[in-house]
Parts: C-alpha cells; structure tokens; sequence
C-alpha cells in the first residue's frame, strides 16, 4: 500500500457544503491541511443549471467566506413571497398568505432571502479554496476507512490513501461513508419528484417567489435576474417520470396550467430533471473521527426551500467546533469534540425535517375538511402581523441566539 497522505481534515464532496466547510476551516485557521475529493468529472459542475434559495444565515455564511461580493450581480433578491392553496384546474387561486419585502428585511434592511445560481456558487468556492490552498480532487472518491485512536485510515478510488485525524462525508443523500461508518437513518418515501427548471417569461416578476399548494404537491416559482423563473414543481412520482421524458409540447401546456398567464407567455430555458422527494434524517450527526454534513445528514422536502441552507448551518457549526477545538490544542476529531456539532445541530434538523414533513401532508392531498383547515390557518397568520414577523426571522436563519458565528457575520 502507498504511504498515506497527512491531513486534518478530509472532505469528501465537493459540493456547496463540502467545499464552504473546507473553506471555512482553511480561512480561520490556515495552518490545517485541509483536502476535498469528489467522484464527479472536474468540470460536472460547470453543467448545473439549478439556482437556490440563500437565507439570510447563508448570505452572511458566504460572505464571512469571501463569496458573497463575487456572486451577488447574479443574486434577485425575494422581495415577497405569495402563498395560494387551489386545485390545478381551478380558474381562480385566492392568495392565503402574503410575505411582503418590508416584514422580511425588517431587522437588517436586507431581503430575507435570495436566489442564486449553484454554478456561481461553487465557482466562486472553488476560487476561494485555490486561493487559501485547499486542493480539490475531481474523480477521486472515498471507498473505504478505518478507525484509528488517533488517525483515520481513508483509501481513496484512484488507489491512493489519506492519513486524516478528521473525515467528514459531504457526500450527499445516498450517503456511500454513511453507511460504512454504522450510522443509520430515518426515512419516508413522499411518492413524490420534484421536476426543476427555468422558464423565462414577457413579464417581470418584480422579486415575487409563489407557492401554489395542489392536490399532488406544492408548485413553488421562485425569481432569478431578467424575467425568469426557477420552478420547483412536486408531483406524484409516475407523473413526474412522464412529464420529464415525454413531449416537450405536453410538458409547457402542464407547466402553463399551474404557472399561469400573469407574467405573459412563457418558455423552457432550462433543461428538466426530476428528484425523488422523501425525508432522511441520520441517527447520529457524528462518529469517532467522522461527522456527517448536509444532504448525508439530513434530506427534507423542498416546500419551505430550507435544505440547502441547513447544509450551510451544518458548514458554520462544524467549522466553529474544529476550529475553537484546534486553538484549545483539542484532539479535533475526538468524538467528545464532535458531540458539540452534534448537539448544536440535532435538535433544529429534526424540527426542520417534522415541519417539512407535517407541511407536506397536510397541503399535498384534496382532503376538504384538511383543505379547510389549512386555509383557515393561511388566513390566520397573514391578519395578525407579529405571527408573520415571527415565521420570516425563524426563514431567514437569524432567530434567538446562541447561532454560530458565520451565521450572523462573524468570523469565526
């Protein structure tokens, strides 16, 4: 066996949360040796064409990291969010509940969230990491570890090996190290996809993001620079399956049903894909030398557009941990130093993935005595201000206290 590489760190993904987390680390404390690896071709990225929503927390996460000034030309901010509760065909759809632009960016005079496209995100990461030295290996994946007191044992698919004192799996749902590390999940199955796009249309949004509620699962447009959309469409599995491979005629009539005409005619800019929609949720956040981080921690259902931001929330508490660990001249992958991570992001993980997961049941059915209540409940919280001010500060990430640094624009 070749002789291991020594590291302190070694991230495998090298998506939004694994590459903000060796960013992170290698920005407050430079003289780790921090690595990541990823299975994708070194250019995949490049090939991405979703965008996502970046709350608050995340918008001061990226920029503590360097990122947000070099991204924020191609961020539209969501100046208001609308929420209608309707069945496809019907020719009306009353709006329940209304986030306007004032509410949202009453605290610090900033939207409380914006759209940003992935491939500037993790251009600008993989910018940041070359500059602080952080190297990043495309087609190189982790296969299998072993455990050491003080060291963990990493091979690596190219035939290499990592001497780590810290692994950490950013390596998605499917989590591959997950399931070597012991570490079992909780998880349902929605029976439902979520087909992601872009439409561009005559009309500007004017930075409105709607949540359409239908009978199959929410319909959410959510605004990016010029006149278009990114949608996040959830339906039943086989009418995804269908929608997404059959005719491109079909696909825009469908799309145009639930859009609607009140931004004018509408085009497909952007190529579709489905997603199995379900909730994951890891039974532990943390193993001797390993932790968990993002999708390989946690998967929730797209309808409160928080996923990629628990990920994000994941990158500040882990990144504090080590790096706090480190100036303590701590053992940074000793389990009692990982119980921290663990703790700080267990409890809000499951209230997020249980909110989720009561949202979508509750509005992804025709059920009349449900749609009744809901509605009911819609109408509730738009007329009582205090309420709604209260949901947009828990959405922006920003809430209470006792948050990670980066978090609330603070260097670690």
């Amino acid at each position: 066996m070749p002789e291991a590489t020594s590291l302190d760190v070694l991230v495998a993904g090298g998506g939004y949360v694994g590459l903000s987390l060796a960013v992170a680390v290698k920005k407050a404390a430079p003289h780790l040796a921090v690595e990541v690896v990823d299975g994708a071709p070194e250019h995949a990225w490049q090939k991405e064409e979703r965008a996502s929503a970046i709350v608050a927390a995340a918008r001061n996460l990226l920029d503590v990291l360097g990122v947000w000034s070099e991204i924020a030309a191609e961020a539209e901010p969501i100046r208001r969010m609308v929420i209608t509760d309707s069945r496809t065909a019907d020719p009306v759809r009353p709006v329940f509940l209304t986030f306007d632009e004032d509410a949202g960016s009453a605290e610090d005079g900033q939207p409380f969230a914006h759209m940003i496209p992935n491939r500037a995100m993790i251009g600008s990461l993989l910018r940041q990491a070359e500059t602080l030295g952080v190297p990043v290996r495309w087609s190189t994946s982790a296969t299998d570890f072993k455990t050491g007191q003080h060291a963990t044992q990493v091979t690596l698919s190219d035939g290499s090996a990592v001497s780590t004192r810290l692994l950490v799996a950013c390596d998605g749902a499917r989590s591959k190290l997950r399931d070597m590390a012991g570490i079992k999940t909780v998880h349902f199955d929605y029976g439902q996809s979520g087909i992601v796009t872009t439409v561009a249309h005559e009309r500007p949004h004017d930075g409105t993001a709607e949540e359409h509620f239908l009978p199959a699962g929410p319909f959410a447009t959510l605004p990016l620079t010029g006149n278009r959309s990114s949608l996040v469409w959830s339906e039943r599995t086989e009418d995804a399956k269908r929608l997404v491979e059959g005719d491109d005629l079909v696909f825009e009539e469908e799309l145009e049903r639930r859009f609607g005409h009140k931004l004018g005619s509408l085009k497909v800019v952007g190529g579709r894909r489905a997603f199995p929609l379900g909730l994951t949720l890891a039974r532990a956040f943390v193993a001797p030398r390993f932790a968990l981080a993002g999708d390989a921690a946690h998967g929730i259902h797209p309808i409160s557009g928080q996923g990629l931001n628990l990920g994000f929330k994941d990158v500040a508490a882990l990144a504090e941990t080590i790096v706090e660990a480190d100036r303590l001249g701590l053992d940074i992958g000793a389990l009692s130093v990982l119980e921290r991570y663990e703790t700080w992001r267990r409890f809000d993980t499951v209230r997020m993935g249980i909110t989720t997961d009561v949202l979508n049941r509750l509005f992804s059915n025709d059920v009349t005595p449900l749609r009744v209540l809901r509605d009911v409940g819609l109408g509730l919280v738009d007329r009582l201000p205090g309420l709604k001010s209260y949901f947009i500060r828990q959405a922006k990430g920003t809430a209470g206290s006792g948050h990670p640094r980066m978090l609330v624009g603070q260097r670690i």
